[in-house]
Protein backbone atom coordinates (compact mmCIF):
# COMPACT_ATOMS: atom_id res chain seq x y z
CA UNK A 1 0.00 0.00 0.00
CA UNK A 2 2.90 2.42 0.44
CA UNK A 3 0.86 3.97 3.17
CA UNK A 4 4.08 5.25 5.50
CA UNK A 5 5.69 6.08 2.45
CA UNK A 6 3.91 8.20 0.96
CA UNK A 7 2.94 10.10 4.54
CA UNK A 8 7.14 10.11 4.96
CA UNK A 9 6.84 11.75 1.71
CA UNK A 10 4.79 14.44 2.93
CA UNK A 11 7.63 16.06 4.61
CA UNK A 12 10.34 18.46 2.30
CA UNK A 13 12.91 16.75 3.73
CA UNK A 14 12.10 13.40 2.08
CA UNK A 15 11.56 15.09 -1.34
CA UNK A 16 15.34 16.91 -0.64
CA UNK A 17 16.81 13.55 0.99
CA UNK A 18 15.94 10.61 -1.21
CA UNK A 19 16.15 11.07 -5.05
CA UNK A 20 17.78 7.45 -6.33
CA UNK A 21 20.06 5.88 -4.18
CA UNK A 22 22.27 2.89 -5.83
CA UNK A 23 23.12 1.31 -3.01
CA UNK A 24 26.65 1.77 -2.81
CA UNK A 25 27.48 1.71 0.57
CA UNK A 26 29.16 5.12 0.71
CA UNK A 27 26.72 6.90 3.27
CA UNK A 28 27.60 3.64 6.04
CA UNK A 29 31.74 3.60 5.14
CA UNK A 30 31.69 7.11 6.90
CA UNK A 31 29.06 7.13 9.01
CA UNK A 32 30.31 7.91 12.89
CA UNK A 33 26.88 6.29 14.27
CA UNK A 34 27.66 2.89 12.24
CA UNK A 35 31.46 2.23 13.35
CA UNK A 36 29.45 1.79 16.98
CA UNK A 37 25.82 0.57 16.59
CA UNK A 38 24.51 -2.04 14.12
CA UNK A 39 23.81 0.86 12.02
CA UNK A 40 23.55 1.20 8.41
CA UNK A 41 21.94 4.05 6.69
CA UNK A 42 22.53 2.20 3.05
CA UNK A 43 20.09 -0.15 4.47
CA UNK A 44 17.69 2.23 5.63
CA UNK A 45 17.03 4.21 2.25
CA UNK A 46 16.51 1.23 0.66
CA UNK A 47 14.09 -0.14 2.77
CA UNK A 48 12.31 3.34 2.62
CA UNK A 49 12.68 3.35 -1.39
CA UNK A 50 11.41 -0.32 -1.12
CA UNK A 51 7.99 1.12 -0.43
CA UNK A 52 7.37 -1.36 1.83
CA UNK A 53 4.49 -0.98 4.74
CA UNK A 54 5.96 -3.96 6.84
CA UNK A 55 9.52 -2.70 6.60
CA UNK A 56 8.71 0.69 6.99
CA UNK A 57 6.76 0.22 10.13
CA UNK A 58 9.36 -2.20 11.87
CA UNK A 59 11.79 0.66 10.99
CA UNK A 60 9.61 3.47 13.05
CA UNK A 61 9.11 0.69 15.89
CA UNK A 62 13.09 0.25 15.85
CA UNK A 63 16.11 1.29 17.85
CA UNK A 64 17.81 2.27 14.53
CA UNK A 65 16.08 5.12 13.47
CA UNK A 66 17.60 6.92 16.90
CA UNK A 67 21.27 6.27 16.37
CA UNK A 68 21.85 8.60 13.80
CA UNK A 69 24.33 11.43 15.35
CA UNK A 70 23.09 13.73 13.11
CA UNK A 71 26.07 14.90 11.65
CA UNK A 72 25.25 14.91 7.60
CA UNK A 73 28.32 13.37 6.63
CA UNK A 74 26.12 11.61 4.24
CA UNK A 75 24.81 14.67 2.78
CA UNK A 76 28.10 15.78 0.50
CA UNK A 77 29.42 12.07 0.07
CA UNK A 78 26.59 10.72 -2.02
CA UNK A 79 27.65 10.06 -5.67
CA UNK A 80 22.97 10.28 -6.62
CA UNK A 81 22.68 13.46 -3.88
CA UNK A 82 20.51 11.45 -1.24
CA UNK A 83 20.62 12.81 2.24
CA UNK A 84 20.12 9.81 4.66
CA UNK A 85 20.26 12.22 7.76
CA UNK A 86 17.15 13.79 6.15
CA UNK A 87 15.32 10.74 5.74
CA UNK A 88 16.02 9.68 9.73
CA UNK A 89 14.79 13.06 10.37
CA UNK A 90 11.73 11.77 8.73
CA UNK A 91 11.11 8.79 10.18
CA UNK A 92 11.66 9.84 13.52
CA UNK A 93 8.82 12.38 13.26
CA UNK A 94 6.20 9.97 11.93
CA UNK A 95 7.59 7.49 14.45
CA UNK A 96 6.32 9.91 17.11
CA UNK A 97 3.80 11.20 15.19
CA UNK A 98 2.01 7.75 15.00
CA UNK A 99 3.36 6.67 18.61
CA UNK A 100 5.76 3.94 17.56
CA UNK A 101 8.82 5.61 19.24
CA UNK A 102 8.01 4.10 22.61
CA UNK A 103 7.93 0.50 21.20
CA UNK A 104 12.34 0.83 21.09
CA UNK A 105 14.49 1.68 23.51
CA UNK A 106 15.96 4.22 22.33
CA UNK A 107 12.98 6.00 21.08
CA UNK A 108 11.44 6.30 24.74
CA UNK A 109 14.19 8.74 25.58
CA UNK A 110 12.29 11.01 23.30
CA UNK A 111 10.17 11.57 26.58
CA UNK A 112 12.98 13.21 28.66
CA UNK A 113 14.23 14.91 25.63
CA UNK A 114 11.16 16.52 25.17
CA UNK A 115 10.56 17.55 28.88
CA UNK A 116 14.45 18.46 29.18
CA UNK A 117 15.56 20.62 25.76
CA UNK A 118 12.25 20.77 24.40
CA UNK A 119 10.51 22.44 27.56
CA UNK A 120 13.25 24.28 28.27
CA UNK A 121 13.54 26.63 25.23
CA UNK A 122 9.70 27.30 25.90
CA UNK A 123 10.49 28.12 29.52
CA UNK A 124 13.96 30.21 28.85
CA UNK A 125 14.38 30.35 25.15
CA UNK A 126 17.26 28.46 25.26
CA UNK A 127 17.94 24.57 24.28
CA UNK A 128 20.11 24.21 27.38
CA UNK A 129 21.29 26.38 30.09
CA UNK A 130 23.62 25.20 32.88
CA UNK A 131 20.58 24.89 35.61
CA UNK A 132 18.70 22.31 33.63
CA UNK A 133 21.26 20.01 32.97
CA UNK A 134 20.73 17.77 35.91
CA UNK A 135 23.86 15.52 37.44
CA UNK A 136 21.42 12.92 38.09
CA UNK A 137 21.02 12.79 34.04
CA UNK A 138 24.27 12.93 32.91
CA UNK A 139 26.75 11.00 34.88
CA UNK A 140 29.01 11.23 32.50
CA UNK A 141 29.77 14.53 33.58
CA UNK A 142 31.30 13.23 36.45
CA UNK A 143 31.84 15.18 40.15
CA UNK A 144 33.53 18.53 38.43
CA UNK A 145 30.03 19.30 36.57
CA UNK A 146 28.33 18.51 39.85
CA UNK A 147 30.40 20.85 41.32
CA UNK A 148 29.43 23.89 38.93
CA UNK A 149 25.95 22.87 39.06
CA UNK A 150 26.13 23.11 42.96
CA UNK A 151 27.81 26.93 41.88
CA UNK A 152 26.56 27.72 38.90
CA UNK A 153 26.51 31.26 39.73
CA UNK A 154 29.85 31.77 40.97
CA UNK A 155 31.17 29.90 37.82
CA UNK A 156 29.05 31.78 35.31
CA UNK A 157 29.66 35.43 37.04
CA UNK A 158 33.48 34.99 35.84
CA UNK A 159 32.31 35.34 32.17
CA UNK A 160 29.01 37.15 32.21
CA UNK A 161 27.74 39.80 34.22
CA UNK A 162 24.08 38.97 33.37
CA UNK A 163 23.73 34.95 34.01
CA UNK A 164 20.24 34.31 34.79
CA UNK A 165 19.43 37.91 34.73
CA UNK A 166 17.78 40.76 32.23
CA UNK A 167 20.16 42.36 30.12
CA UNK A 168 22.60 42.17 27.16
CA UNK A 169 24.77 38.72 27.45
CA UNK A 170 25.18 35.23 27.04
CA UNK A 171 22.78 32.75 29.19
CA UNK A 172 20.71 36.14 30.37
CA UNK A 173 17.12 35.82 31.36
CA UNK A 174 15.28 36.17 27.99
CA UNK A 175 12.23 38.86 28.66
CA UNK A 176 8.69 37.59 28.10
CA UNK A 177 7.46 39.33 24.97
CA UNK A 178 10.41 36.98 23.41
CA UNK A 179 9.30 34.15 25.31
CA UNK A 180 5.78 34.49 23.91
CA UNK A 181 6.83 34.73 20.48
CA UNK A 182 8.85 31.14 20.70
CA UNK A 183 5.52 30.03 22.82
CA UNK A 184 3.83 31.54 19.15
CA UNK A 185 6.26 29.47 16.44
CA UNK A 186 5.63 26.70 18.44
CA UNK A 187 1.75 26.69 18.14
CA UNK A 188 1.54 27.65 14.68
CA UNK A 189 4.43 25.28 13.31
CA UNK A 190 3.00 22.15 15.07
CA UNK A 191 5.72 22.04 17.91
CA UNK A 192 3.06 22.21 20.72
CA UNK A 193 1.00 19.34 19.20
CA UNK A 194 4.14 17.31 18.33
CA UNK A 195 5.10 17.70 22.16
CA UNK A 196 1.56 16.96 23.24
CA UNK A 197 2.02 13.42 21.27
CA UNK A 198 5.26 11.98 23.00
CA UNK A 199 3.89 12.81 26.27
CA UNK A 200 0.11 11.20 25.48
CA UNK A 201 1.93 8.01 23.66
CA UNK A 202 4.91 7.77 26.32
CA UNK A 203 1.90 8.25 29.13
CA UNK A 204 0.17 4.97 27.99
CA UNK A 205 2.94 3.09 27.39
CA UNK A 206 4.40 3.96 31.10
CA UNK A 207 0.90 2.35 32.00
CA UNK A 208 1.71 -0.19 30.08
CA UNK A 209 4.73 -0.95 31.57
CA UNK A 210 3.62 -0.78 35.19
CA UNK A 211 4.98 2.57 36.23
CA UNK A 212 1.46 4.46 36.40
CA UNK A 213 1.58 6.99 33.63
CA UNK A 214 4.90 9.12 32.76
CA UNK A 215 5.76 10.01 35.66
CA UNK A 216 9.50 11.40 36.75
CA UNK A 217 10.90 7.78 37.37
CA UNK A 218 9.61 6.72 34.29
CA UNK A 219 11.32 9.45 32.52
CA UNK A 220 14.65 8.81 33.97
CA UNK A 221 14.38 5.60 34.21
CA UNK A 222 13.90 5.26 30.33
CA UNK A 223 16.54 8.18 29.66
CA UNK A 224 19.79 6.56 31.92
CA UNK A 225 19.37 2.74 31.83
CA UNK A 226 20.50 1.08 28.69
CA UNK A 227 20.50 -2.80 28.16
CA UNK A 228 23.66 -2.11 25.21
CA UNK A 229 22.52 -4.47 22.76
CA UNK A 230 23.27 -2.33 20.28
CA UNK A 231 26.63 -2.29 20.59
Amino acid sequence: MAKYFDMLMEDVRMREGLKACMNCGVCTAICPAAEFYDYDPRQIVETVQSRDDERIEELLRSDTIWYCGQCMSCRPRCPRGNTPGYIIQCLRLLSQRLGFFVESEKGRQQLAIKRTIGENILRTGYCLVPRKILPEMHPEQGPVWRWVFNNDRDVYALFTPTYRQEGAGPVRKIDEQTLEEIHRIFEVSGGKELFDCIEHYSDQKACEMGYGGATREYMMDTFTKNSAEEL
